[in-house]
């Protein structure tokens, strides 16, 4: 099970229909679950200080993290289903964390074990929902021979 967690309001219809989408296609240890926090009612840096807080108490100290940060280290899909392979591997929980619009505290990038970007380009919070869930069945499809993928 992958844990994903993101600020943000539920997933909008058209997002809704892609997580799902992908979502039912995933097995076993690949399968995602989804937890929604509410943005902050502050702005700038208090909402970020106060999104990571609500962050950083849902991870327990075993988890394996990976941030989602355009500052991040970008992999192409073979990289990254062997990077969640790896993950896996350490029977340890996966968390992956979407921050809000004004990002993650140093704490929460420092409790990272690795912090993955999906481009240079910054992308809606939404959107990076569907983008995941898209990367992590493509992953699966990889890890597990399945034709999905093209290369």
């Amino acid at each position: 099970m992958i844990t994903i967690i993101a600020i943000g309001k539920r997933h909008e219809a058209w997002i809704a229909d892609g997580v799902e989408r992908y979502s039912k296609r995933l097995q076993g240890p690949w399968k995602l679950d989804w937890v929604l926090l509410p943005h902050s009612p502050y702005e700038g840096l208090q909402a970020r200080q106060d999104e990571s807080q609500r962050i950083l108490t849902r991870l327990s100290s075993n988890d394996v993290v990976v941030l989602l940060d355009e500052k991040g280290r970008m992999l192409d899909s073979p990289s990254l289903a062997r990077q969640f392979e790896g993950l896996q591997a350490t029977g340890r929980r996966i968390v992956c964390i979407i921050g809000g619009a004004y990002g993650v505290t140093d704490e929460v990038l420092e409790r990272a074990n690795f912090v993955w970007s999906l481009s240079p380009l910054v992308f809606p919070h939404q959107l990076v929902r569907l983008i995941v869930a898209e990367q992590v069945y493509r992953a699966q499809s990889i890890a597990s021979g399945h034709p999905y993928h093209h290369e």
